[in-house]
């Protein structure tokens, strides 16, 4: 029996897919359960797993965009599993052998080979010429037109000259850009034209978060099963509460209308294989330190295994990304559509910075804040990323509530 093969409706959304890559060739005999084929959506790539075990006969070709419900393979039920693949490919060998070597003693290469060497080789007219004015030997000359003649392009480039390279690669690669990677690039173009982005700064002293992680790191890790104590639930609670404190940064433009949100769903940008990714940690104001950690983890995880869904990534209220991990200093992060801000986090850098009337060296980061001016005001948004900066600095208060070893499960 011949079964049709249809692309799979990634997400309610998604019409269209792309085959980024076939992992098995045309002919092959898959089994149930097999992934065939690794597919591009807009939000995400997924792999297509055979339905049935079989011969495969492929219907796309790898860049090709397919439709959803479209057939892109055929798999006959009905063909048998190779058995003695292995024996009959070596015999195979065995045979053919001799022959191969019959057709490898023809003697005519020899010429080709020493007609093709620049010793031999006699510059054109024109190629003369730039030689004779430059003072360069005919025999430094690699000849590449017909048996070994030296063109006027190969003594052009045998000219040495400042600026012009004359040696080492020089080559280019035009590759098609994915279907997910296409899809990043419209929705950061869309954000820049269609919102009235701008981003406001500030400095945090890590100094608290350290001291606090420093202490109980160790003993959160072993409470936890093996889940670290990071500075991202620190940033994700800090977050949080400034969210319910300027809920205008927690809320999007819906044409002339502005929709508000009582949940904090975080995006957190995370870097994997195909590109960046931003799955979305649901109601973080509910998890604990803990919470936030594995739910990082896993989101994190999957992404780097290229597991990631587009459940796990539809969705988000606001958007925490960190080149830090990268060594960037400062940047103005693009907000994620349809939302309105996103906070950046950079490398943190020991500074002197004034304590007191007194200079000490302390760890700081810069944050940035982006918004969509149209729905946040800056009093909103100057006083949201305060709000966070206070809650980072003043975390045994603001986020820990004065008990660590209770906010931290220990």
């Amino acid at each position: 029996m011949i079964l049709e093969m249809k692309v799979p409706s990634p997400g309610e959304s998604i019409k269209e897919v792309e085959i980024a890559t076939w992992l098995v060739k045309d002919g092959d005999y898959v089994e149930k359960d097999q992934a065939i084929a690794e597919v591009d959506s807009d939000k995400a790539t997924l792999e297509l797993p055979a339905e049935a075990s079989g011969i495969i006969t492929l219907k796309a070709e790898e860049g090709d965009a397919v439709a959803v419900g479209a057939v892109v393979c055929h798999i006959d039920t009905d063909g048998a599993k190779p058995a003695d693949d292995a024996p009959v490919a070596e015999a195979t060998k065995t045979v053919e052998a001799p022959k191969v070597e019959t057709k490898t003693e023809a003697p005519k290469a020899a010429p080709v080979a020493a007609a093709t060497t620049y010793a031999s080789g006699t510059p054109s007219p024109a190629a003369r010429k730039i030689l004779d004015e430059k003072n360069i030997a005919t025999n430094s000359v690699t000849g590449t037109g017909k048996d070994g003649r030296i063109t006027k392009d190969d003594a052009v480039q045998a000219v040495p000259s400042m600026g012009t390279p004359t040696g080492g690669s020089r080559g280019s690669e035009r590759s098609k850009l994915s279907m997910l990677r296409r899809k990043v690039a419209e929705r950061l173009v869309a954000a820049k034209n269609e919102t009235a982005m701008l981003t406001t700064f500030n400095e945090v002293n890590m100094t608290p978060i350290n001291l606090i992680r420093n202490e109980y790191k160790d003993a959160f890790k072993a409470k936890h099963g093996g889940i670290g104590l990071g500075y991202m639930s620190f940033f994700t609670k800090a977050v949080t509460r400034a969210l319910k404190l300027f809920p205008d940064v927690n809320s999007m433009m819906d044409g002339d209308h502005k929709i508000a949100f009582d949940f904090c769903d975080i995006s957190i940008a995370v870097s994997g294989p195909k590109g960046l990714m931003v799955p979305v940690v649901r109601n973080a104001e509910n998890l604990t330190f803990r919470g936030v950690e594995a739910d990082i983890k896993r989101l994190a995880l999957k992404a780097r295994d290229g597991q990631i869904t587009v459940d796990d990534m539809t969705g988000g209220t606001f958007t925490i990304t960190n080149g830090g991990v990268f060594g960037s200093m400062l940047s103005t992060p693009i907000i994620n559509p349809p939302q309105s801000g996103i906070l950046g986090m950079h490398n943190i850098i020991e500074r002197p910075i004034a304590v007191n009337g007194k200079v000490e060296i302390h760890p700081m980061m810069y944050v940035a804040l982006s918004y969509d001016h149209r729905i946040i005001d800056g009093r909103e948004s100057v006083g949201f990323l305060v709000a966070v900066k206070e809650a980072l600095e003043n975390p045994m208060e603001l986020l820990l509530e004065n008990n660590p070893k209770k906010a931290l499960e220990l």
